[in-house]
């Protein structure tokens, strides 16, 4: 977890200790990202999705990429994605995108206010156009 956001990342480690009380365990499977990485990850998504259009409902480029920045954390497996859907806004960790159940981004005002609302994917968000 190296590079993450560190108040993303202490809020990823009390989730996590949190959830273990409740037998629920969970990975970051993805965090920080460099951009040669992503840029692959973008390249792949490209060739799997069709077009840099469909591809991009998935992936963000390098240059506006939360992970890229150390600001987003992919967690898995699914149950321990639940979990934190139901349960991340007391840690200020929010689910940002619809269509990513395993993306989470640090919001510290999420556990006053709860999260804002998603976007439907990527694409809609303002900040990776």
């Amino acid at each position: 977890m190296a590079n993450l956001n560190p108040g993303l990342l202490r809020a990823l480690r009390q989730a996590a200790r949190d959830a273990a009380k409740e037998d629920v365990t969970f990975f970051v499977n993805s965090g920080w990202r460099s951009p040669k990485y992503q840029n692959q990850l973008l390249q792949e998504a490209v060739t799997n999705y069709g077009s840099a259009k469909e591809a991009a409902r998935w992936v963000a480029t390098p240059e506006t990429s939360p992970h890229v920045s150390g600001d987003a954390a992919d967690i898995g497996p699914p149950k321990a994605a639940a979990w934190l859907s139901e349960h991340g806004a007391r840690y200020g960790l929010c689910q940002i995108y619809r269509n990513e159940p395993w993306h989470y981004e640090l919001r510290p005002k999420a556990s006053a206010s709860g999260c804002p609302p998603m976007y439907a994917d990527p694409t809609q968000d303002p900040r990776v156009r």
